[in-house]
Formats: structure tokens, C-alpha cells, sequence
């Protein structure tokens, strides 16, 4: 049962980074198809795809800087920074605090490594600091390179990933809540659904086998169609709004045909604009719910003040979302 936070937050601004896209047609000539059978698929027109330069810390941080600006704050009025993702290959030491220490700040920092769901996780996370009068300020990020560890070679996983970073800056408010309770749960005797193949205490160095993504993709889906309506179902009941009241369905960008399946499911009305950013950038992992409100705020498409509901949802198998209020 979620309990309603002591003190008031909201998200007061968005940021992102997206590497430069690759057309659809590039993956589908490496795979000996089509660009047609990779839409039909997957309905990903173009993925992101960073560069030996465009590192995990340098994009989160500059999707922090991004949200920073946007917010008017100064930088050392961040008290925690929160990184999610499960795409850093050197498992130690964490992002977050090579982000904090690229900005300038010695404040306390983590990761949140629960891959797809982790950017709302880490939302939660931040709403509980800030309840709880631990902080006033949360840096929260979302941000991966998935291409790092996908086969390009893969069918099943190459068309979709991809990489980028997305933040929200998270501030205590005066009034009602802008981060309504959490949704969340796990599958966790679904893991081989998704997961990175070989474990690491299997690698032969020798012969040069890296570690790769590997997707069971009927699995996942099956889970997901099964899982995620009931779970959105359950984010409206406790935050006491209806599709009434939302202007936005943010799912985790997954892949377009999923996001359809889910949305009929649901039975989410025209009004609602439902996020499409994953067909241009791909699937972004921890990093596509804050890309995908960014692009719908900056785009004019929602605005200030309005509902969305937030869902991610992915390896674990593990899901978590929440109603904001738009800044």
C-alpha cells in the first residue's frame, strides 16, 4: 500500500540528450531484410546511437545541465542525484557520482539499476527524500547505452535499442503533491525473460565473448500486455484521478506495437495523447519515460499544470509508475 508522502513534491523541469538517430533502413540492410519488415515489427523509424565521445556520464550530465537551465536553479541547490540505469558496463564505481562531481557537486549520489523501470523508480525515490524532509532538491536521471550490449547481429534486439539520457529536476512544494504514489511490483521468476548472457563469472576472456542482451520478445510481451494495464489501472485509483483528468499516457517506449496493444487494453480515450518518442529514438531503456515527457513538453503537445501517467516496465521482469503533474 503506498502512503502519501509528508511533504509535497513536483517535477519543476525536464531535460534530455539524444545522440544523432540512424534510419531503420541501416539495421534492416545489416539483417538482410527490409526497412518495411523492421516498422512492421517493431514500428521504430530511427534509433539513437552514441558515439565513442558520448559516454553514459557525459550524456546524463548533459541532460542534467538541460533540466538545470530549465529550472532556473543553480547547481548547488541539487542535494542528491539519482542515475538510473543498467547499461554501465564497469559495475564499479556508480554513475551518479561521477555525474554529481561533472557538475561541480559533492552531494550524495547512487544509481538505480532496475533497467527499464529504473527512471521510475528512481522518481519514487526522490518523492520519498523529499517527503521524508531528507532534502529539498532531487536530480533525477534516466540514462543508458543499450547498443553497448546488443548483438547488431540480433533480430530480436538490434532494431529496437538504443541510446540517450532524459532528467527531471524534483523540488519540495507548497500544496498538493505534482508526484502522485507509486505503482510498482516484479516477475522475478520471469528474468531470463530479459536479460545480459553470459554471466560475468562465465566469460572466457580468451576467446573474447562479451557480454550481450538476450530477449525472449513473446515473453516479455505477454507479461507486459498482462501486467502493465492493471498496473496503470491502479495508478489512477490512488492518486484519485481519471482519464478525465490526464493529458498524457507515458508508457516505457518499448517498442510501438506493444504500446498499442496496451493502450487498447486500457481503453485510454482520443483526448490522451499517448508517447510515441520510441519511434524516432528508439528504445532508450531507463532512459525513455524522461526522454519521452521531455519531447511531449518542449513539442507544445502537453503543458504546465496537466496530469500524465508514467509506466516503465522491463528486465526484471519489474514495472513502476506514477501520475505528475507536467511542468
Amino acid at each position: 500500500m503506498s502512503v502519501e508522502a509528508v511533504r509535497p513534491c513536483r517535477i519543476v523541469s525536464t531535460g534530455s540528450y539524444r545522440p544523432a538517430p540512424a534510419d531503420a533502413r541501416q539495421v534492416a540492410e545489416r539483417l538482410g531484410v527490409t526497412r518495411e519488415w523492421v516498422l512492421s515489427r517493431t514500428g521504430v523509424e530511427s534509433r539513437c546511437v552514441a558515439g565513442p565521445d558520448e559516454s553514459l556520464t557525459s550524456m546524463a550530465t548533459l541532460a542534467a545541465k538541460e533540466a538545470l537551465a530549465a529550472a532556473q536553479l543553480p547547481t548547488d541547490a541539487v542535494d542528491v542525484v539519482l542515475v538510473a540505469t543498467s547499461s554501465n558496463l564497469q559495475l564499479c564505481p556508480a554513475i551518479a557520482p561521477q555525474v554529481a562531481a561533472a557538475l561541480g557537486l559533492q552531494v550524495a549520489a547512487f544509481d538505480v539499476s532496475i533497467a527499464c523501470a529504473g527512471f521510475c523508480y528512481a522518481l519514487h525515490v526522490a518523492r520519498s527524500l523529499i517527503g521524508a524532509g531528507g532534502c529539498d532538491t532531487v536530480l533525477v536521471i534516466g540514462a543508458d547505452r543499450m547498443l553497448d550490449m546488443v548483438d547488431p547481429d540480433d533480430p530480436v534486439t538490434a532494431p529496437l535499442f538504443a541510446d540517450g539520457a532524459g532528467a527531471v529536476v524534483v523540488c519540495a512544494a507548497e500544496g498538493a503533491s505534482g508526484v502522485g504514489p507509486v505503482v510498482w511490483g516484479s516477475s522475478g521468476q520471469r528474468a531470463a525473460a530479459l536479460e545480459v548472457r553470459p554471466h560475468p563469472r562465465e566469460l572466457d576472456i580468451a576467446a573474447r565473448v562479451h557480454p550481450r542482451l538476450h530477449m525472449d520478445g513473446l515473453a516479455v510481451t505477454r507479461w507486459a500486455c498482462a501486467t502493465v494495464p492493471a498496473a496503470v489501472r491502479e495508478i489512477l485509483a490512488v492518486s484519485g484521478i481519471g482519464w478525465d483528468d490526464v493529458a498524457a499516457f507515458i508508457p516505457h517506449q518499448a517498442n510501438w506495437k506493444m504500446i498499442r496493444r496496451v493502450v487498447t487494453a486500457l481503453g485510454v480515450p482520443d483526448k490522451v495523447v499517448v508517447a510515441d518518442d520510441g519511434r524516432f529514438t528508439g528504445n532508450t531503456s531507463a532512459a525513455s519515460v524522461p526522454l519521452a515527457l521531455d519531447r511531449l513538453r518542449t513539442s507544445g503537445r502537453i503543458h504546465s499544470g496537466q496530469w500524465a501517467v508514467l509506466v516503465g516496465y522491463g528486465a526484471g521482469l519489474a514495472y513502476a509508475g506514477q501520475a505528475v503533474q507536467v511542468p
